[in-house]
């Protein structure tokens, strides 16, 4: 993963012989750098001055070495195996809180090169939560970028498994000196052939990638990513969404016109299912229109209308988890204003807004309560059944001053509201994967919905 020079993407070098950035040279054999041990230094320009082939190198050499007299593959060390195994719980358990990750297929064994289609700063923790944890995945970033000082180099070499390559001139060399003895010791490398990240649409792959593997004689293997852009886009913040990935067979041939076209054909597999109704529902629910309902919905609750604005939330919020948190507000605020305004219609008059689905002991029962306790029985409301309606008419009635209602009010209707809400958008986040199925969630809260309803009145009859 390197950095496109105009937004900072991690994307792949583009190889001296791929036809790269402009200051690449073809064939770049310049003895520019000294090969030694250890961690790549920074020089004051930003660009590592050492690369770490050497004893690294020799050393991973000779682990392959002595796995390939033994008749195996060779596999990364031990220490390396765990780091990965880290690194991908991690992302994984990042990926599972912000939509999810489905992911086919699996990684040869022994070394490869992974070419990917590339869309999002993402694409990179995704990688490294979706391929094996055996092949220790490690990924080729901007040297000038993400190696520019100590805290992004620890953070890059640490999270995102990266190794160090230049983009001005010598790229293709630091993908040979380094990548080639990760190759021979087992490891996946990763490699975005587009070179920055794409703009909707898979870009032209450079050869860079297939070269490093034809060179070391690894396999090429196209992965396609889908949801990444939407999950964290370009220029964008990070936002809930579902994400895919495809992994391929490795190619038989390989350059980087087939490997851009296996890549898209993933590509086309691993679109995501989803139901004409739910993206419907989701587009009013991030609508105006949408946040308007759901307020209307909660203050007539207050009011008359019989029923839950968690209902509404349970098919808003799950449809657009995007737009949960601000109908999850509003419905709690127009809740709370549809109360204060049924208690000042209650209080001297004889006004009598029809409350269906109520009985006489529900009323009677919010009577009692409010007599004993004043505003402070609605606190009993989002446990009893009773509808807040019910104790908004009763307090109207007993003369409960408006602004201890309001506070009361917001501290136990308007929490139950928050909390419920905010639930069925963790609910809808966690949940994209599966959005093919929502008009069966629909079907399945309805029916909830009405058997518990039944319950509650029965049991106030």
């Amino acid at each position: 993963m390197t950095k496109d020079a105009p937004t900072g993407s991690l994307s792949t070098v583009r190889s001296a012989t791929g036809g790269g950035t402009e200051g690449d040279t073809e064939g770049d054999t310049r003895p520019e750098r000294l090969v030694t041990g250890g961690v790549p230094d920074v020089v004051a320009g930003g660009v590592p001055d050492v690369v770490p082939g050497g004893v690294l190198g020799e050393v991973a050499d000779e682990a392959a070495g002595a796995a390939v007299a033994a008749g195996r593959p060779a596999r990364p060390a031990f220490r390396l195996l765990v780091a990965a195994w880290l690194r991908r719980r991690f992302w994984r358990t990042v990926l599972f809180l912000t939509g999810g990750l489905t992911v086919k297929g699996k990684l040869p064994k022994g070394g490869c090169v992974v070419v990917a289609n590339h869309s999002s700063h993402a694409d990179t923790a995704v990688l490294l939560a979706a391929l094996g944890v055996a092949r220790a995945p490690r990924v080729a970033a901007a040297a000038d970028y993400w190696f520019r000082n100590r805290v992004r180099r620890l953070v890059c070499s640490v999270l995102a498994a990266a190794f160090p390559v230049r983009r001005h001139g010598g790229g293709y060399s630091d993908l040979q000196d380094i990548a080639g003895p990760m190759l021979r010791a087992g490891h996946a490398v990763v490699v975005f052939p587009e070179g920055t990240r794409g703009a909707g649409r898979v870009g032209t792959f450079r050869r860079g990638a297939v070269e490093l593997a034809v060179s070391n004689g690894v396999p090429v293997v196209p992965v396609a990513l889908s949801g990444t852009a939407e999950l964290l886009p370009k220029r964008g913040r990070l936002r809930p969404h579902a994400v895919r990935v495809r992994i391929g067979r490795p190619l038989a041939d390989p350059d980087a016109g087939t490997a851009r076209t296996a890549v898209l054909e993933l590509l086309a597999e691993c679109r995501p299912r989803d139901s004409r109704v739910r993206r419907r529902i989701a587009r009013l629910a991030m609508s105006w229109t949408g946040l308007g309902l759901v307020a209307a919905w909660s203050f007539t609750e207050a009011l008359s209308w019989p029923l839950l604005p968690e209902l509404a939330l349970a098919v808003l919020c799950v449809a657009a988890p995007r737009a949960g948190l601000r109908l999850t507000v509003s419905a709690a605020v127009a809740s709370v204003a549809g109360g204060l305004v049924a208690l000042a219609l209650y209080s001297g008059t004889s006004v009598e807004l029809p409350q269906p689905l109520t009985t006489t002991r529900m009323h009677t029962t919010a009577q009692n309560e409010i007599r004993s306790e004043g505003a402070r029985a609605v606190r009993h409301q989002p446990a009893s059944g009773i509808p807040y309606k019910v104790y908004a008419a009763e307090a109207g009635r007993a003369g409960v001053p408006a602004g201890e209602w309001v506070l009361r009010s917001t501290a136990a209707r308007g929490e139950r509201i928050v909390g419920v809400g905010l639930v069925l958008t963790l609910i809808g986040v966690l949940t994209q994967r599966w959005r093919r199925f929502f008009p069966q969630y629909l079907i399945f809260v309805g029916v909830a919905f009405v058997a518990l309803f039944t319950l509650v009145i029965g049991s106030w009859q």
